[in-house]
């Protein structure tokens, strides 16, 4: 015969308050600003920072995270805006390409694609920047294959990439 089951001792989990279906305020820190907005809570972090909040810099490409068009950072790592929830961005810093001049300044690789010209619609070129300043971050860009592999998540349909490979190594070469 075996022993009657008890209870956990473990402490229970605490529940969060059930939000949604109706929208519900939510505030994201972008760029290092807090911003409010109102949601659905299946809204992706793209339709947030781009309808709600004005920040078009993020590009909905494929809106299936393929094409890496909406590449923003979330608590410093890449992710594709478009298969990330608004709502779980909460109480996490969102940075986009607008975050990374320091007023007139251009970030040097805002520079470097200008100078390398790693752009010709330009319409990948937001994503393609984000991801190329968290791969020298990462440290992802020993070589030009290195940089192809860890950049292969950005598509550009103009086939700009030697470009965006020079102006990425041109940035690497400068620190």
């Amino acid at each position: 015969m075996s022993a009657p089951h008890s209870p956990s001792r473990a402490p229970a989990a605490a529940v969060l308050p059930e939000r949604g279906p109706d929208p519900v305020k939510i505030t994201l820190n972008v760029n290092g600003e807090d911003r409010t907005c109102e949601v659905e809570p299946r809204v992706s972090l793209l339709d947030a920072l781009r309808e709600r909040l004005a920040l078009t810099g993020a590009k909905k490409g494929c809106d299936q995270g393929t094409c890496g068009a909406c590449t923003v950072w979330v608590d410093g790592r890449r992710v594709l805006a478009c298969l990330t929830l608004a709502i779980a961005c909460e109480g996490r810093a969102v940075s986009t390409v607008e975050g990374l001049a320091e007023g007139d300044e251009l970030h040097a690789m805002q520079r470097a694609f200008v100078e390398h010209d790693a752009f010709q619609c330009g319409y990948c070129t937001p994503g393609q920047i984000m991801s190329a300043v968290a791969l020298l971050k990462e440290g992802h860009a020993s070589d030009d294959a290195e940089i192809r592999e860890w950049m292969s998540g950005n598509i550009c349909r103009c086939a700009a990439y030697p470009h965006i490979r020079a102006a990425i190594c041109a940035v690497r070469d400068q620190t």
